[in-house]
């Protein structure tokens, strides 16, 4: 397991994906080079652990099964559900919330998106990509290799950063943008980059002479939110595709 891991945090260290030399460095250097390198302080924020939350909170025993010893209750949405034991490594724990955090992103963009594309067309969301009758004019593979090509770019970049936070946020990797400092990431806290581009409403944080300053306590209640209707969006697209699988539609399910 401890090979697994490492192997896993090493990434990608090809030139294309860790933005040359500079980077490659920085993904072999010790933690504390990367901290220091930048020339400026970087602020760590570490939240306290919070009491520890049962998936199944009338059973006290049962062991590793409904109180796993590996999650201490201080990741969002913490609930001791891993009875495979994916998280022992706290490496692959991390990677996993990463893998959870974004599909569950996804998730809650398509299930808004096929209740409101349905009720726009008509055209069951299954079938809109080869309906004649769609808005978008393209073919089924200029479609997919656009997506390929633009989600490939947009995800390798993702992969980097994971492995070497904040090393995205620079001109080139952000060739429409001359302000790399709107990329960067304001709340120092993984998957959740915060500032002025990501955070435009100022839900997690106020701006105050131009910056950004993120506030803890909304943060935290915002990401318990997200991270339980993440889930429930993943069952939802879970549901759907047995529904489609019978060739029928959420809004069809619910008699509309």
């Amino acid at each position: 397991m401890a090979a697994t891991s490492a192997a896993v945090l090493s990434g990608l260290g090809s030139a294309f994906l860790t933005g040359g030399k500079n980077s490659q460095t920085l993904l072999s250097a010790p933690i504390s080079a990367r901290v220091g390198g930048s020339g400026s302080p970087r602020r760590f924020m570490v939240a306290a652990a919070a009491p520890k939350k049962s998936w199944l909170p009338g059973v006290k025993a049962g062991g590793n099964l409904v109180d796993p010893e590996w999650l201490d209750g201080s990741l969002p949405g913490d609930f001791g559900f891993d009875p495979l034991g994916l998280g022992k490594d706290p490496a692959f724990l991390r990677w996993y919330r990463e893998a959870e955090l974004i599909h569950g992103r996804w998730a809650m963009a398509a299930v808004v998106g096929i209740f409101v594309g349905q009720a726009w067309s008509g055209i069951p969301w299954f079938e809109a990509g080869a309906d004649p009758s769609a808005i978008a004019p393209f073919s089924f593979g200029s479609l997919l290799g656009t997506q390929l090509l633009l989600m490939g770019w947009v995800e390798s970049k993702r992969w980097v950063d994971f492995f070497n936070p904040e090393s995205q946020s620079v001109e080139w990797a952000t060739p429409w943008s001359r302000t790399a400092e709107n990329f960067a990431n304001a709340t120092g806290e993984q998957g959740y980059p915060g500032g002025k581009f990501f955070d435009p409403l100022s839900l997690a944080g106020t701006i105050k002479d131009g910056v950004y300053i993120p506030d803890t306590e909304k943060l935290e209640r915002l990401k318990l939110a997200e991270i339980k209707h993440a889930r429930l969006a993943m069952l939802a697209m879970l549901i759907f595709y047995f529904e489609a699988g019978q060739g029928k539609t959420p809004l069809g399910a619910l008699g509309l």
